[in-house]
């Protein structure tokens, strides 16, 4: 019996590299503030002291826990796409781009603050995931 892939399947191809483009732009994101706050490696996070000292630092939190989130869910996202892909490959494609584009925005948002994340994007990923 030949596999055979579904039609619209290399829209799951592009949905996928999508979600690599999130985290490239969070490490991106994450190294700016490490810079800028002068937190120096292998530290994971800011301590009290220094992100009442500098304020830059509690941003770099918040990019570091944003990264550290998506990167908790990839592998939710990623299988989730490639079972659902093999039955509705344009249905996959689409919620795999929309969860990365809510990455975006709640990225964006948690630089904000903590409180700004789920209003720029967390909520629209959540629901992405549930398909």
């Amino acid at each position: 019996m030949p596999f055979i892939l579904p039609d619209g399947i290399e829209y799951v191809g592009l949905a996928l590299i999508s979600t690599q483009l999130v985290l490239l732009f969070q490490e991106i994101t994450v190294g700016h503030w490490r810079k800028i706050s002068k937190i120096k490696y292998p530290q994971l996070y800011a301590e009290k002291a220094e992100m009442e000292a500098n304020p830059d630092a509690v941003t770099f939190n918040c990019a570091q826990r944003a990264h550290a989130n998506t990167l908790e869910n990839v592998p939710i996202i990623l299988v989730g796409t490639l079972v659902t892909a093999m039955k509705y490959p344009i249905f996959a494609a689409v919620t795999c781009g929309l969860w990365s584009f809510s990455k975006f925005r709640y990225t964006r948002g948690y630089l904000k603050g903590a409180d700004k994340r789920n209003s720029r994007g967390g909520i629209l990923g959540s629901i992405m995931q549930l398909r």
